[in-house]
């Protein structure tokens, strides 16, 4: 029997066969036929392995993700694809950033709408800690003509409605909202890269990149295959496990910018809210007052 035989069936057959003739001579030594045994299973038994091992990788073929996409294709590689994609040079390093839009609140099984929603950045040059406060942000949120949400940050303390907050540990709350950044400064000095397995991202096959920021912190990030846009983000914060889901991106013509239109928020893989921005800016100035809040505005400032 040739050991280069293709036809996996065929081969069991002639095995069963073999093993029964064997069982019937009882002539021969139960030693010899035991080696006769060992020998025709070493013969037969590898194609039958070969070929479950063809139907399962033929099955995962057919499964998105299922098996790692261009295995040779580095961390590095993707994350300058996808700054490429999000802008280049202009979405690498903003200075300034403004969005406008409107954001829905669940709670309690509640929905509640800020149907005026808006958030200034202004970008530290570095980053050594993903889900630190850093530069500065302001984020205001309006229902009607009431003020839902004011928060703010100087570049060293933290504000409210009321004004600057007394308990400066307020800052570590600001872990709950860094980490998208982190992208932006993941091929800095001190900071590492790692492919990790491929997955679906609302449906997408998607590269799964884990960075580690200079201080030690974890972030994992979602990069969709077919254009190479950063759909997804998950990091430890002290609500739980955090992901967000990035999708409906747009652009404005003449503007090397694509911005995620719809940002879905999860903690411990329940949604919590959804933020849908409608318009941005890019570059331009922000007055220092901005992000210093010494009362409670009676209007939207935006």
């Amino acid at each position: 029997v040739s050991r280069n035989a293709t036809d996996a069936k065929p081969r069991r057959s002639l095995l069963k066969s073999a093993i029964l003739a064997v069982d019937r001579d009882r002539s021969e030594d139960g030693a010899m036929r035991l080696v006769l045994m060992i020998f025709l299973s070493s013969v037969f038994m590898p194609a039958v392995a070969n070929d479950a091992t063809e139907a399962i990788s033929k099955q995962r073929a057919t499964m998105p993700t299922s098996q790692q996409s261009d295995p040779l294709l580095t961390a590095i590689t993707i994350i300058e694809r996808a700054h490429a994609a999000a802008g280049g040079k202009t979405w690498t390093n903003p200075k300034r950033l403004r969005l406008v839009g409107y954001n829905v609140i669940r709670r309690d099984g509640k929905e509640i709408v800020w149907d005026k929603y808006a958030m200034w950045r202004e970008f530290a040059p570095e980053k050594s800690d993903a889900h630190s406060a850093n530069g500065k942000v302001r984020i205001e949120a309006w229902t009607g003509d009431k003020l839902a949400m004011l928060l703010a940050f100087d570049g060293e303390k933290t504000y409210d409605r009321t004004g600057v907050m007394e308990d400066q540990s307020a800052n570590a709350m600001w872990s709950n909202n860094f980490g998208y950044g982190a992208i932006r400064n993941a091929l800095d000095e001190g900071w590492q890269q790692s492919r990790m397995p491929d997955d679906l991202v609302d449906g997408a096959p998607s590269y799964m990149i884990e960075l580690i920021d200079p201080s030690g912190g974890k972030t994992l990030f979602g990069i969709r295959q077919t254009d190479y846009a950063i759909v997804y983000v998950g990091f430890e914060t002290p609500r739980g496990w955090h992901e967000r889901r990035y999708s409906n991106f747009f652009s404005k013509p003449g503007v090397e910018w694509r911005q995620a239109g719809r940002v879905r928020l999860f903690y411990n893989g329940v949604k919590a809210n959804e933020a849908v921005w409608t318009d941005f800016e890019i570059g331009g100035q922000f007055e220092p007052s901005l992000f210093v809040i010494r009362g409670t505005p009676f209007a939207p400032s935006f």
